[in-house]
């Protein structure tokens, strides 16, 4: 299996259920768009393993709706609605987070994140959380969302490293596809939010981390197996 590059130049995130905690923001709007069509609550846990799939995938859990409804399109925005109320109450990043990304900083290697989450949610909810990456990749970005390469390729050319010196961490197998696709060592977020019948281990990444606080060792022991400076340069 291979490593991070060489020269560890740029590390990217996808944002909901990899680098940040989102669904306790979604739960509560999932249960009150259930109770709004008069159904009962749902297990909370079904909920945090859509999350990844988007607000489309959440209206047909919680519904029962599929997009050719006449009624799914209001849904989704009501979904919107409720969500962006309480956008960032309860997320958080995930544990050892905030450390990773000060330890990228010290040694000049960029960080980014390329989601399918639409732009004003995303830099409302890196605001809130006082995130700042160089780089922000959403799907009014690209002509092609996730699972198609070029979201990862922008981030690329936006943090000025090159894919084979790039890594891309992810909670589903579109994001490993679409690091894959463009080039970039793939690593898995298994402690993310993964749908039952899905196994990370058969999205095809280059590796799996099975908790957020391995990802820091995972990518600088690489580096140090390598001899890695891990400056950037």
């Amino acid at each position: 299996m291979k490593h991070p590059g060489a020269k560890l130049r740029a590390v990217v995130f996808d944002l909901d259920g990899t680098l940040v905690d989102t669904a306790d923001d979604f739960v509560p709007v999932v249960q009150t768009l259930r109770a709004e069509a008069g159904l009962d609550p749902m297990n909370d846990e079904r909920i945090r393993a859509t999350v990844s799939n988007g607000a489309r995938a959440l209206v047909q859990l919680s519904l029962g709706l599929s997009e050719e409804d006449d009624q799914f399109e209001d849904r989704r925005l009501r979904l919107l609605e409720l969500y962006a109320a309480i956008l960032g109450r309860h997320a958080r990043p995930y544990p050892g987070m905030r450390d990773l990304l000060a330890t990228l900083e010290a040694r000049s290697i960029a960080w980014g994140i390329a989601t399918n989450k639409p732009r004003d949610l995303t830099h409302t909810l890196l605001s809130k959380l006082e995130l700042s990456p160089a780089s922000v990749v959403c799907p009014e970005d690209v002509a092609h969302r996730k699972p198609h390469p070029e979201s990862l390729e922008l981030a690329c050319r936006e943090l000025d490293s090159p894919p084979e010196d790039s890594v891309y961490v992810g909670d589903h197998a579109r994001d490993i596809e679409a690091g894959r696709g463009a080039g970039l060592y793939t690593v898995a977020a298994a402690y993310g939010y993964i749908e039952p019948g899905d196994a990370a281990h058969a999205w095809g990444a280059d590796a799996i981390i099975h908790h957020s606080t391995e990802l820091k060792a995972h990518l600088f022991e690489s580096e140090a197996r390598m001899g890695m400076a891990g400056s950037g340069s």
